[in-house]
């Protein structure tokens, strides 16, 4: 609803603090259509990784970077003159133990993944027709496959010594590619 450098600037104020897994998604694609794809994805990266460098083996309800200074990981006790990752922290009605260690609104990378870097858009109802459209964002390549009701489309992306992506593509005869 407003301009799309607004928008960017407004999000990306603070870096990948105070992101939210539930918007992950619409955050980071936010950031991409504002022509920032590969700051999208370094994003993405950043804001998980920590996650994941704490101990997470599944996506949180709730996190924020800024919680990782100080605070131990969750595969140990917490050490004398730690954060608890999990008990210390949380944000709204999720202080202190509230927060999902396994909450489907943290899968926002999942369609963010598929939609803009891999590059799949549905383009008529029941996946009769899809146009792949691949944004690598810095990466030199990219695989995935994609379910349809007629199979999967199996896509691979690579950059081309050109700098040009080469696509690769495997669909079944009911679904049409568009490059």
């Amino acid at each position: 609803m407003i301009d799309k450098t607004e928008a960017y600037n407004a999000i990306t104020t603070d870096g990948d603090k105070r992101f939210s897994t539930f918007l992950s998604y619409f955050i980071l694609k936010a950031i991409a259509l504002a022509g920032k794809d590969e700051e999208a994805l370094a994003y993405l990266k950043s804001y998980y990784k920590d996650m994941l460098d704490k101990g997470a083996t599944s996506f949180w309800e709730d996190y924020n970077t800024e919680w990782t200074e100080g605070s131990g990981n969750l595969y140990s006790p917490t050490a004398d003159g730690e954060k608890d990752i999990h008990g210390d922290f949380g944000d709204y009605c999720y202080v202190g133990f509230r927060h999902s260690f396994c909450h489907g609104w943290s899968s926002g990378p999942v369609p963010f993944l598929v939609e803009r870097v891999l590059g799949v858009n549905v383009i008529e109802p029941g996946c009769k027709k899809i146009k792949i459209e691949p944004h690598l964002s810095g990466l030199s390549w990219a695989k995935g496959t994609y379910p349809t009701p007629y199979g999967n489309v199996e896509i691979e992306h690579k950059l081309g010594a050109d700098g040009k992506v080469i696509t690769k593509f495997n669909a079944p005869k009911e679904v049409e590619i568009i490059l």
